[in-house]
């Protein structure tokens, strides 16, 4: 399956940069794969585009301005 980069967050409130409920629209191609007995397999889906609606820190629950984006390498801040 092919996927457009995901983006690596960190929360300000408590330093979390692994745990993070993302709410996100998806548009998508896909290929469909259905067996002879009607059982699908998605073989190949590349996202044409997304748009992340909402951040929220599974840890102590911030959201918002509290969540930035941060280098998927280093973790700090992006940009």
């Amino acid at each position: 399956m092919l996927r457009a980069m995901a983006e690596r967050y960190r929360c300000t409130g408590c330093g979390n940069l692994t745990r993070f409920d993302v709410v996100a629209t998806r548009r998508t191609r896909a290929f469909h794969h259905y067996s002879v007995g009607g059982d699908l397999v998605v073989e190949e889906e590349t996202v044409l585009e997304e748009t992340v609606e909402a951040v929220e820190c599974r840890w102590c629950g911030a959201s918002g301005d509290r969540i930035e984006a941060v280098d998927a390498g280093s973790g700090t801040p992006a940009g």
